[in-house]
């Protein structure tokens, strides 16, 4: 047995050399706002070194040491995994030299979720850089019954990516590799820790793009993407990952290898298996490799920003864009009046209108950009004269959209500004949608500061977010589960694209019935019989 002095000098040195790198990274200091631009790093592609920049998305609103362990604000109990020994910190040492991090001020960071709700208390975090190494670890963890947490770029919002307990963080972030990408077809092939932003970069080099767009692509992964079978801004023009998601390559908790990283776009031999690791959260394997069809890049891209004083009419105006825009409707979004405020207040953004009780943007893309605009200019003439618009804009040119587009990607960020913000993704049936962010509104009245909707209209799934002050129970007491009563009762989903985490496993019966739920624990018990990925997650226990 290795003596308690060598384990020491082991996560000393540990220690030494991770401060080391944060002080050279600049990684230490954290930043105010979110998109915090990184040194550039290097990615090997066809055995070259190609220059990469990473964002990081942050926020100084509390200290993550204030924030209270998810343990105990919950009242979770720990199974009875093992806990992390002096010769399990010896094999991973040897196995991944200088990629094991034990620095409890580097970990902390890992152990907290983007909002600051959730905090676990992991004491390592393991950095792999290959399916092998992963697989290693996985095989290693299962026969020692180590509970283990995987995580991409920790951007997720229900707590799917951060430990409860002190599960051993198994981290993407060294994975980031582009593996291949083919021009004939748009089939791209890469390591699980490539961040969107960055993949979305190479492509458009070669005039394609990722058929996922979110606000949190500085820094979210696409292996967490696709864990979590992430919705965004592009699914009305190109679908869902279940659609684009060509192959994946994941890693059993037994450390199996399991290679199904086709790049054919139609395979119809037997059960198709990567679809239960999409949307998995983790749970069933970790994702190490991804294949995905990717779209190519429009020669010709128009936003158009709306201004509207009614939801009735924005329905109206969505039904027009169907029609009259058709094949080039790529986007159709839209806030509230209190989502523009907060931006604007907390972020200093121009809002170029005038002020509305709501607000539409509607994105086209198209191979003509004569015949995109000259079908966008009908159709805003239509709406405009017939009173659907109370006013708007259009931009052509790329800074100009961005600066439409930040308007709606910012709003999750300026609500953090804002005070404590309990978020719900969800989808309804249109004419539902607002119909709750009133109610809630009422519900709630003056404990409330804020309660605002938003989201993306052409695939029925709004963001509701209320603020107050400081966390309060008897306001979460209030919302939950009223809410999830009121979507069951109109046929909605609790989860549109967020997936369930740890804070709503316990809700998953107001979406799916009994039997689905039974069948979704046997596959676990098959895949992961001793339950050691990504514990307390994604399925409620099987005495519920």
């Amino acid at each position: 047995m290795t003596s308690p002095a060598v384990l020491c000098s082991a996560m000393q040195r540990h220690r030494a050399l991770f401060k080391q790198w944060l002080l050279v990274s600049g990684r230490k200091s954290r930043a105010s706002s979110a998109h915090l631009p990184m040194p550039p790093t290097l990615s090997k592609h066809n055995g070259q070194l190609q220059p990469r920049r990473r964002q990081f998305h942050w926020t100084t609103r509390s200290r993550s040491q204030d924030v209270e362990f998810t343990h105990v604000r919950y009242n979770v109990q720990r199974l009875g995994f093992a806990a992390v020994t002096t010769e399990d910190m010896m094999f991973f040492d040897s196995l991944l030299p200088g990629r094991v991090v034990t620095d409890p001020d580097i970990l902390e960071a890992s152990n907290v979720d983007w909002l600051q709700t959730l905090r676990g208390r992991s004491q390592v975090l393991l950095r792999p850089q290959t399916t092998e190494e992963v697989s290693q670890v996985l095989r290693y963890c299962n026969d020692r019954n180590l509970a283990v947490n995987p995580q991409g770029g920790n951007t997720g919002l229900v707590g799917g990516s951060v430990p409860v307990f002190d599960e051993i963080i198994v981290s993407t972030a060294q994975m980031d590799n582009i593996i291949s990408f083919n021009t004939n077809s748009g089939v791209l092939s890469c390591q699980a820790g490539c961040i969107l932003e960055n993949l979305n970069n190479y492509l458009e080099e070669r005039d394609f793009i990722m058929p996922l767009d979110l606000g949190s692509k500085g820094s979210c992964h696409i292996g967490g993407n696709v864990a979590t079978n992430a919705g965004g801004l592009r699914l009305l023009r190109y679908g869902s990952l279940r659609g684009t998601v060509l192959g994946l390559e994941v890693v059993l908790a037994n450390g199996m290898v399991l290679n199904c990283l086709s790049s054919l776009r139609k395979d119809n031999t037997g059960y198709d298996l990567k679809q239960l690791f999409i949307g998995a959260e983790g749970t069933l394997g970790i994702i190490t490799a991804v294949s995905i069809l990717c779209p190519r890049k429009s020669a010709a891209v128009n936003v158009a920003f709306l201004g509207c004083d009614s939801f009735e009419k924005i329905l109206d105006i969505f039904k027009e864009s169907k029609s009259m825009l058709g094949e080039i409707l790529s986007a159709f979004e839209f806030l509230d009046y209190s989502c523009r405020e907060v931006v604007c207040e907390h972020l200093k953004l121009r809002n170029p209108l005038q002020e509305a009780p709501f607000y539409i943007l509607i994105e086209t893309s198209g191979s003509n950009n004569d015949h995109d605009q000259e079908k966008l200019n009908h159709f805003l003439e239509k709406v405009m004269t017939c009173g659907l618009v109370t006013d708007g804009t259009m931009a052509t040119e790329e800074n100009k959209i961005k600066a439409i587009w930040a308007l709606r990607e910012r709003i999750t960020e300026a609500l953090v500004h804002d005070g404590f913000v309990y978020k719900y993704d969800i989808s309804l049936p249109l004419e539902r949608i607002y119909e709750i962010v009133i109610d809630m509104k009422n519900r709630l009245g003056v404990r409330a500061k804020r309660v605002v909707g938003y989201g993306h209209l052409g695939d029925g799934n709004l963001h509701l977010n209320i603020v107050s002050e400081a966390y309060d129970q008897q306001v979460l007491d209030s919302i939950e589960p009223y809410l999830y009563e009121w979507i069951a009762q109109h046929s909605g989903s609790i989860s549109a694209e967020h997936g369930l985490g740890f804070k709503k496993k316990d809700f998953i019966y107001f979406s799916k019935p009994r039997a689905a739920v039974q069948i979704m624990q046997q596959m676990k018990a098959i895949l992961d019989p001793k339950g050691i990925l990504n514990p307390y997650k994604t399925l409620p226990p099987f005495s519920q």
